[in-house]
Protein backbone atom coordinates (compact mmCIF):
# COMPACT_ATOMS: atom_id res chain seq x y z
CA UNK A 1 0.00 0.00 0.00
CA UNK A 2 1.30 3.46 -0.87
CA UNK A 3 1.15 5.32 2.46
CA UNK A 4 1.79 8.62 0.65
CA UNK A 5 -1.78 8.38 -0.62
CA UNK A 6 -3.32 8.21 2.91
CA UNK A 7 -3.14 11.95 3.76
CA UNK A 8 -4.56 12.76 0.33
CA UNK A 9 -7.44 10.31 0.79
CA UNK A 10 -8.14 11.71 4.24
CA UNK A 11 -8.19 15.28 2.88
CA UNK A 12 -10.52 14.29 0.05
CA UNK A 13 -12.82 12.55 2.52
CA UNK A 14 -13.08 15.70 4.64
CA UNK A 15 -13.78 17.71 1.50
CA UNK A 16 -16.64 15.31 0.77
CA UNK A 17 -18.05 16.03 4.24
CA UNK A 18 -17.90 19.76 3.51
CA UNK A 19 -19.76 19.30 0.23
CA UNK A 20 -22.43 17.19 1.94
CA UNK A 21 -22.84 19.90 4.58
CA UNK A 22 -23.08 22.67 1.98
CA UNK A 23 -25.82 20.71 0.19
CA UNK A 24 -27.79 20.34 3.43
CA UNK A 25 -27.24 16.58 3.56
CA UNK A 26 -26.86 16.19 7.31
CA UNK A 27 -28.26 12.68 6.83
CA UNK A 28 -27.14 10.93 3.68
CA UNK A 29 -26.91 7.57 1.98
CA UNK A 30 -23.91 5.93 0.38
CA UNK A 31 -25.50 6.65 -2.99
CA UNK A 32 -25.80 10.36 -2.21
CA UNK A 33 -22.14 10.43 -1.18
CA UNK A 34 -21.28 8.72 -4.47
CA UNK A 35 -23.23 11.35 -6.42
CA UNK A 36 -21.20 14.14 -4.82
CA UNK A 37 -17.82 12.41 -4.69
CA UNK A 38 -16.86 13.58 -8.18
CA UNK A 39 -16.80 17.19 -6.94
CA UNK A 40 -13.83 16.45 -4.71
CA UNK A 41 -12.06 14.03 -7.03
CA UNK A 42 -12.90 10.95 -4.96
CA UNK A 43 -12.87 7.82 -7.06
CA UNK A 44 -15.67 5.28 -6.71
CA UNK A 45 -13.22 2.61 -5.66
CA UNK A 46 -12.16 4.69 -2.63
CA UNK A 47 -15.64 5.82 -1.50
CA UNK A 48 -16.41 3.04 1.00
CA UNK A 49 -12.89 3.25 2.41
CA UNK A 50 -13.27 7.01 2.85
CA UNK A 51 -16.61 6.61 4.61
CA UNK A 52 -15.03 4.04 6.92
CA UNK A 53 -12.22 6.43 7.90
CA UNK A 54 -14.62 9.37 8.28
CA UNK A 55 -16.72 7.30 10.68
CA UNK A 56 -13.69 6.07 12.60
CA UNK A 57 -12.38 9.63 12.97
CA UNK A 58 -15.75 10.97 14.19
CA UNK A 59 -16.74 13.07 11.18
CA UNK A 60 -19.82 10.97 10.41
CA UNK A 61 -22.04 8.58 12.36
CA UNK A 62 -23.33 5.29 10.98
CA UNK A 63 -27.11 5.02 11.37
CA UNK A 64 -27.62 1.71 9.61
CA UNK A 65 -26.14 -0.03 6.59
CA UNK A 66 -25.69 2.55 3.84
CA UNK A 67 -27.02 5.47 5.91
CA UNK A 68 -24.98 8.10 7.76
CA UNK A 69 -25.29 11.42 9.56
CA UNK A 70 -22.80 14.27 9.83
CA UNK A 71 -21.48 14.61 13.37
CA UNK A 72 -21.33 17.78 15.42
CA UNK A 73 -17.57 17.78 14.77
CA UNK A 74 -18.19 19.22 11.30
CA UNK A 75 -17.67 23.03 11.48
CA UNK A 76 -20.87 25.01 10.89
CA UNK A 77 -23.12 21.94 11.06
CA UNK A 78 -25.79 21.40 13.67
CA UNK A 79 -26.07 17.68 14.30
CA UNK A 80 -29.36 16.12 13.21
CA UNK A 81 -31.95 15.91 15.99
CA UNK A 82 -32.77 12.40 17.21
CA UNK A 83 -36.33 12.82 15.85
CA UNK A 84 -34.94 13.64 12.40
CA UNK A 85 -32.72 10.57 12.58
CA UNK A 86 -35.71 8.41 13.50
CA UNK A 87 -37.53 9.52 10.35
CA UNK A 88 -34.52 8.54 8.24
CA UNK A 89 -34.41 5.03 9.68
CA UNK A 90 -37.90 3.92 8.57
CA UNK A 91 -40.69 5.19 6.33
CA UNK A 92 -43.51 5.85 6.99
CA UNK A 93 -42.88 6.90 10.57
CA UNK A 94 -44.01 9.38 13.21
CA UNK A 95 -42.73 10.28 16.66
CA UNK A 96 -45.22 8.80 19.10
CA UNK A 97 -46.06 7.40 22.55
CA UNK A 98 -43.91 8.75 25.40
CA UNK A 99 -41.83 10.93 23.07
CA UNK A 100 -44.98 12.58 21.72
CA UNK A 101 -46.46 12.93 25.23
CA UNK A 102 -43.35 14.83 26.26
CA UNK A 103 -43.30 16.98 23.11
CA UNK A 104 -46.95 18.01 23.64
CA UNK A 105 -46.29 18.89 27.27
CA UNK A 106 -48.53 16.11 28.60
CA UNK A 107 -45.87 14.62 30.88
CA UNK A 108 -42.94 15.96 32.83
CA UNK A 109 -41.20 12.61 32.62
CA UNK A 110 -38.38 12.49 30.06
CA UNK A 111 -38.40 9.20 28.11
CA UNK A 112 -35.17 7.23 27.92
CA UNK A 113 -35.98 6.16 24.35
CA UNK A 114 -37.29 7.76 21.18
CA UNK A 115 -40.61 6.08 20.37
CA UNK A 116 -41.53 5.79 16.71
CA UNK A 117 -44.83 4.65 15.17
CA UNK A 118 -44.47 2.85 11.85
CA UNK A 119 -46.26 0.21 9.79
CA UNK A 120 -45.74 -3.51 9.35
CA UNK A 121 -44.81 -2.95 5.70
CA UNK A 122 -41.28 -1.78 6.47
CA UNK A 123 -38.16 -3.44 7.77
CA UNK A 124 -37.52 -2.09 11.26
CA UNK A 125 -33.98 -2.06 12.72
CA UNK A 126 -33.84 -3.61 16.19
CA UNK A 127 -31.61 -5.47 18.61
CA UNK A 128 -32.92 -8.64 20.24
CA UNK A 129 -32.19 -9.61 23.83
CA UNK A 130 -31.18 -13.08 25.02
CA UNK A 131 -34.84 -14.10 25.25
CA UNK A 132 -35.82 -12.53 21.94
CA UNK A 133 -37.28 -9.36 23.43
CA UNK A 134 -37.09 -6.16 21.39
CA UNK A 135 -34.51 -3.92 23.06
CA UNK A 136 -34.81 -1.10 20.55
CA UNK A 137 -32.13 0.12 18.18
CA UNK A 138 -29.18 2.00 19.69
CA UNK A 139 -27.34 4.80 17.90
CA UNK A 140 -24.75 6.43 20.13
CA UNK A 141 -26.44 7.22 23.44
CA UNK A 142 -29.97 7.11 22.00
CA UNK A 143 -32.24 4.06 21.75
CA UNK A 144 -34.99 4.08 19.14
CA UNK A 145 -38.07 1.99 19.92
CA UNK A 146 -40.19 1.19 16.86
CA UNK A 147 -43.84 0.25 17.42
CA UNK A 148 -45.53 -1.28 14.41
CA UNK A 149 -49.20 -0.93 13.46
CA UNK A 150 -51.25 -1.94 10.45
CA UNK A 151 -51.16 0.61 7.61
CA UNK A 152 -54.83 1.55 8.13
CA UNK A 153 -54.02 2.49 11.73
CA UNK A 154 -51.27 4.90 10.77
CA UNK A 155 -53.08 8.23 11.06
CA UNK A 156 -53.51 11.19 13.37
CA UNK A 157 -50.16 12.89 12.74
CA UNK A 158 -48.97 16.46 12.31
CA UNK A 159 -45.71 17.81 10.93
CA UNK A 160 -43.74 20.03 13.29
CA UNK A 161 -40.43 21.85 13.06
CA UNK A 162 -37.67 20.25 15.09
CA UNK A 163 -34.58 22.35 14.59
CA UNK A 164 -34.04 22.53 10.83
CA UNK A 165 -36.32 19.62 9.88
CA UNK A 166 -40.06 19.02 9.69
CA UNK A 167 -40.92 15.82 11.51
CA UNK A 168 -44.22 13.87 11.65
CA UNK A 169 -45.53 13.38 15.19
CA UNK A 170 -48.78 11.95 16.50
CA UNK A 171 -51.17 14.72 17.54
CA UNK A 172 -52.30 14.94 21.19
CA UNK A 173 -55.50 12.96 20.66
CA UNK A 174 -53.81 10.09 18.84
CA UNK A 175 -50.98 10.10 21.39
CA UNK A 176 -53.41 9.71 24.29
CA UNK A 177 -55.21 6.86 22.55
CA UNK A 178 -51.93 5.06 21.91
CA UNK A 179 -51.29 5.37 25.63
CA UNK A 180 -54.60 3.67 26.40
CA UNK A 181 -53.72 0.72 24.18
CA UNK A 182 -49.99 0.38 25.03
CA UNK A 183 -49.30 2.25 28.26
CA UNK A 184 -45.95 0.48 28.67
CA UNK A 185 -44.63 2.77 25.92
CA UNK A 186 -45.80 5.88 27.82
CA UNK A 187 -44.39 5.15 31.26
CA UNK A 188 -47.43 3.38 32.68
CA UNK A 189 -51.20 3.65 32.76
CA UNK A 190 -51.13 6.15 35.61
CA UNK A 191 -48.99 8.44 33.48
CA UNK A 192 -51.53 8.18 30.65
CA UNK A 193 -54.42 9.11 32.96
CA UNK A 194 -52.37 12.07 34.19
CA UNK A 195 -51.81 13.14 30.57
CA UNK A 196 -55.58 13.17 29.99
CA UNK A 197 -55.95 15.46 33.00
CA UNK A 198 -53.21 17.77 31.72
CA UNK A 199 -54.87 18.03 28.30
CA UNK A 200 -58.17 18.76 30.05
CA UNK A 201 -60.40 21.27 28.28
CA UNK A 202 -58.00 21.46 25.33
CA UNK A 203 -58.86 17.88 24.36
CA UNK A 204 -60.74 17.68 21.06
CA UNK A 205 -63.53 15.30 22.11
CA UNK A 206 -64.98 14.77 18.63
CA UNK A 207 -61.57 14.04 17.16
CA UNK A 208 -60.48 11.57 19.82
CA UNK A 209 -63.80 9.69 19.59
CA UNK A 210 -63.45 9.48 15.80
CA UNK A 211 -59.87 8.23 16.14
CA UNK A 212 -60.85 5.60 18.72
CA UNK A 213 -63.56 4.18 16.49
CA UNK A 214 -60.97 3.82 13.72
CA UNK A 215 -58.71 1.81 16.03
CA UNK A 216 -60.47 -0.91 18.04
CA UNK A 217 -63.33 -1.51 20.45
CA UNK A 218 -61.13 -2.09 23.51
CA UNK A 219 -59.44 1.30 23.11
CA UNK A 220 -62.84 2.91 22.51
CA UNK A 221 -64.25 1.45 25.73
CA UNK A 222 -61.23 2.61 27.75
CA UNK A 223 -61.61 6.07 26.24
CA UNK A 224 -65.30 6.18 27.15
CA UNK A 225 -64.51 5.23 30.74
CA UNK A 226 -61.78 7.88 31.02
CA UNK A 227 -63.85 10.68 29.48
CA UNK A 228 -66.93 9.90 31.57
CA UNK A 229 -64.80 9.98 34.71
CA UNK A 230 -63.50 13.37 33.58
CA UNK A 231 -67.04 14.70 33.45
CA UNK A 232 -67.69 14.62 29.71
CA UNK A 233 -71.45 14.57 28.98
CA UNK A 234 -72.68 10.98 28.69
CA UNK A 235 -74.69 11.71 25.54
CA UNK A 236 -71.50 12.63 23.66
CA UNK A 237 -70.05 9.26 24.67
CA UNK A 238 -73.02 7.13 23.68
CA UNK A 239 -71.48 6.26 20.30
CA UNK A 240 -68.61 4.60 22.20
CA UNK A 241 -70.89 2.87 24.69
CA UNK A 242 -72.89 1.29 21.86
CA UNK A 243 -69.89 -0.28 20.15
CA UNK A 244 -70.14 -4.08 20.33
CA UNK A 245 -67.43 -5.95 22.21
CA UNK A 246 -67.06 -9.52 23.40
CA UNK A 247 -66.25 -9.78 27.08
CA UNK A 248 -64.79 -7.39 29.60
CA UNK A 249 -61.47 -5.71 28.81
CA UNK A 250 -58.94 -4.57 31.37
CA UNK A 251 -58.81 -0.82 31.86
CA UNK A 252 -55.03 -1.01 32.20
CA UNK A 253 -54.06 -3.61 29.58
CA UNK A 254 -50.75 -4.22 31.38
CA UNK A 255 -52.35 -4.75 34.80
CA UNK A 256 -53.82 -7.82 36.55
CA UNK A 257 -57.23 -9.23 35.69
CA UNK A 258 -58.71 -8.11 38.99
CA UNK A 259 -61.12 -5.44 40.12
CA UNK A 260 -64.80 -4.53 39.68
CA UNK A 261 -66.45 -4.77 36.26
CA UNK A 262 -68.14 -1.72 34.76
CA UNK A 263 -71.04 -3.02 32.67
CA UNK A 264 -71.65 0.23 30.80
CA UNK A 265 -68.14 0.23 29.40
CA UNK A 266 -67.44 -3.51 29.58
CA UNK A 267 -64.29 -2.55 31.45
CA UNK A 268 -62.65 -4.29 34.40
CA UNK A 269 -61.39 -1.48 36.61
CA UNK A 270 -58.02 -2.94 37.56
CA UNK A 271 -56.50 0.25 38.95
CA UNK A 272 -54.80 0.55 42.35
CA UNK A 273 -57.50 1.36 44.90
CA UNK A 274 -60.11 -0.51 42.85
CA UNK A 275 -58.49 -3.93 43.19
CA UNK A 276 -59.18 -5.80 46.42
CA UNK A 277 -56.07 -7.51 47.77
Amino acid sequence: MNTDQEPKKSHVGIELVRVLASEGNRIFSTERARELSHRVGLRDSYLLESLYHLRRNGWIVSLRKGLYALSSSVPGVTAAHEFEIAMALVNPAAISYWSALHYHGLTEQIPRKVFVLTTTEVSVPRVRGDKGQDRGYPIGDTIYQFVQVKPERFFGTDKVWIGEARVPITDPERTLLDGLSRPQYCGDFGEVLHAFEVRGRHLNIDRIIDYARRLDAATSKRLGWVLENQGVDSERLEVLAQLPIKGYRKLDPTGPRKGPCNRRWMIQENLPGKVKR
